[in-house]
């Protein structure tokens, strides 16, 4: 296990692809895991490495209390995807441990029973935080049926008018037009939202405001994923 050289760009990438669908090196609250992997990088990753730099960033916010975080820090070559070594020099790792015996977590066979009481409470908001399974996200998926005014509306630039409209919790999906009489189609665009940030009644508003291209905007479908 490891990541290559993590000063180097290759070892870095190593660590962006690892992070793609995971939050923190081990498990999903910041441990002594990530401060050893954080201490072992020259500096921040470049921006096209998004996971990676996300992550620092995140991590870096810990700085004051990283010695506290849970776990105990271990060679780089016992984190990371397995079949890649490390390599990464020793000068990080020599730093990291030097860290690590200022802060030590677990303290010496000569801690003070204040230090134990530290130690376990710790440990126990550790655990009691791992043991608790992520909320799930209530979702939703919407079908709404956005109307123009007349045959002559543009639903081109109707459509186009509709997916500018971002928040968090929303991504549009696919979308057709469908014949209403008369020449006249409306835009059928479908759209999955999380309850708790996104309602129905924020979307119709929003899209009814292109006044100039929308008549009127119906939910013609909702069903909970």
């Amino acid at each position: 296990m490891g990541f290559g050289d993590l000063k180097s760009p290759s070892g870095v990438k190593v660590l962006n692809d690892f992070l793609a669908d995971r939050s923190y090196i081990e498990g999903y609250v910041p441990s002594q895991a990530d401060v050893a992997v954080f201490d072992a990088l020259s500096g921040a990753p470049s921006a096209d490495l998004c996971h990676a730099l996300r992550w620092y960033n995140h991590i870096k916010s810990y700085q004051k209390e990283k010695g506290s975080l849970p776990g105990v820090k271990k060679a780089l070559g016992q984190y990371g995807p397995a079949g890649v070594e490390d390599t990464t020099s020793a000068g990080g790792d020599a730093a990291a441990d030097e860290d690590d015996d200022d802060m030590d977590l677990f303290g010496s066979d000569e801690e003070d029973e204040e230090t134990a009481r530290i130690k376990e409470e710790r440990l126990a908001a550790y655990n009691a935080k791992k043991s608790k399974k992520p909320a799930l996200i209530a979702k939703s998926s919407i079908l709404l049926d956005v109307k123009p005014w007349d045959d002559e509306t543009d639903m081109a630039k109707l459509e186009e008018c509709v997916r500018t409209i971002q928040m968090d919790g929303l991504l549009w999906g696919q979308s057709k037009l469908v014949p209403v009489g008369y020449g006249i189609k409306k835009l059928q665009i479908a759209c999955v939202v999380e309850d708790d940030k996104v309602g129905t009644d924020i979307l119709e508003e929003q899209i009814t405001a292109f006044e100039d291209f929308v008549q009127s905007v119906d939910v013609a479908a909702f069903n909970k994923i």
